[in-house]
């Protein structure tokens, strides 16, 4: 069922619940008014009745009498199948007026309504009873039963339905056909953003919706599509100049072992000198491939769902003293100083300890270690590392005194294969920081790098303490 259905018949059934309801409540106060009105109208016919009664029987004969009722007649309107009775105290009938034949009326009526002095009886067919009590000093008292049929409110109140039952069907057709044009017209934004979205292929994604400059919802919803679309041509971009990048850092060891060996091929006879120079550029130049390999697979790792990572305790002091440990094998030369620091609020039952992923976060510190050492070659400073701990976070700094870089080179250290014009010379592949960058926001951290040319370098990670 299409939205535009699906409005139109909602925006009809809630009116005409509505009107149901408006109908069932004007039809319920139109027969409560009129059945109590009727009720008075029966009330006042019984006390001209006993006025009728009082007076008549003071007359002298029987003849005076009814040619008194017969003049009383001429000024009261008698309602439809009229029936009205006189009961003295002994509940004996002592005057009747209008239609006779009925049933008796029950002698529970009689005793109500001279506990009560009024009641009033709902029949069937709008036929009402109603008895009143009469108090008369010189007759005593006596009670007055007169009852009718409401033939004036059945007719009414079968035109008031009537009328109310198509007005509902005319109301549910005259809704459900503007219903449907205006949810037409309400969702024609929408449509012509289908149309637009449709029109959008992997090669332009630099168009945008046009329906993003208003406040409504659809225009919201056109801002978002927008704001996924500005995400995605980021996206597409950065993945274009990886592969190209990738490629490029790729095809270097790689031509180079093919070119040693195209070498060797065309000599017949070569010394085992030669031969073992040959194969150590080549395996060389294989370990550069398989470094190169590895830190790929470690940033398409890195960029996984961070719910299909498993996680651990891992205690950060002791991950660096182990990522010193294998820094100081691979650059024996260089001189890395580490400090431990608690704050006073520091947790005690876990010093250092975050929630991550142990593999990940060693290779987060291999790097900036590693980076450390080998763009500060040549100064007499060594490295320092910081590790401090708070209630909330874990904080490594690693400082150097190396040849630092540029602010414009600094704002590309996220970028995967970036180098900077004042390390060139140095080895690498520009994957460590954005590796790094990848893991600590894998682990809900920050990386912060501050750096000057000439100075050095400061890295900076930030992690969440683990709650225990």
């Amino acid at each position: 069922m299409s939205i535009r259905t699906r409005l139109t018949l909602q925006f009809a059934a809630i009116l005409v619940v509505t009107l149901l309801l408006f109908s069932a409540v004007i039809y319920f106060f139109t027969y409560q008014s009129r059945r109590e009105a009727f009720s008075e109208s029966l009330f006042a016919r019984a006390r001209i009745v006993a006025h009728v009664y009082l007076d008549g029987t003071r007359r002298e004969d029987e003849e005076s009498r009814a040619s008194y009722r017969r003049y009383l007649r001429q000024f009261y309107r008698t309602l439809p199948e009229e029936e009205v009775r006189v009961f003295d105290t002994s509940n004996q009938v002592v005057f009747e007026e209008g239609l006779a034949g009925r049933e008796a009326v029950p002698q529970d009526l009689l005793r109500l309504v001279r506990t009560d002095g009024r009641e009033v009886v709902l029949e069937d067919s709008y036929r009402q009873t109603v008895g009143l009590l009469y108090r008369d000093a010189v007759r005593g008292d006596f009670v007055v039963v007169a009852s009718s049929v409401d033939a004036d409110s059945r007719q009414k109140l079968q035109d008031l339905a009537t009328v109310l039952t198509f007005g509902l069907l005319a109301s549910f057709v005259i809704v459900g056909i503007g219903g449907w044009f205006f949810a037409g017209q309400a969702l024609k934004p929408m449509k012509r953003i289908i149309q637009e979205v449709d029109s959008i292929t992997a090669s332009d994604l630099h168009r945008r919706l046009s329906q993003a400059d208003g406040q409504d919802e659809v225009s919201l919803l056109a801002q978002r599509f927008n704001s996924l679309l500005n995400r995605l041509e980021t996206a597409f971009a950065g993945q274009r100049t990886f592969v190209r990048d990738a490629s490029h850092e790729l095809r270097t060891p790689l031509a180079a072992i093919i070119g040693q060996l195209e070498v060797s091929l065309l000599q017949q006879e070569r010394s085992s000198q030669e031969y073992r120079r040959v194969l150590q550029s080549t395996l060389d130049a294989a370990r550069l491939l398989k470094d190169l390999t590895n830190g790929l697979l470690q940033i398409a790792r890195a960029s996984d769902d961070p719910s299909q990572v498993p996680r651990t305790l891992v205690r950060l002091d002791e991950l660096l003293l182990q990522a010193h440990e294998e820094v100081h094998r691979r650059h024996p030369t260089c001189r890395i100083d580490l400090d431990f620091s608690e704050t006073p609020d520091a947790p005690r039952r876990v010093p250092f300890g975050v929630l991550g992923n142990e593999a990940l976060l060693l290779s987060a510190f291999l790097n900036i270690l590693e980076n450390a050492c080998k763009f500060s070659v040549g100064s007499l400073a060594p490295v320092v590392a910081t590790l401090t701990t708070s209630r909330t976070h874990v904080l490594l700094t690693v400082r150097d005194r190396g040849v630092g870089m540029t602010e414009a080179d600094r704002q590309q250290v996220f970028v995967p294969f970036f180098r900077a014009d004042a390390v060139r010379t140095v080895p690498g592949h520009g994957i460590g920081l954005p590796l790094t960058a990848k893991i600590m926001e894998l682990h809900e951290g920050e990386i912060k790098v501050e750096s000057e040319l000439g100075r050095g370098t400061a890295v900076t990670l930030n992690l969440p303490t683990a709650i225990v």
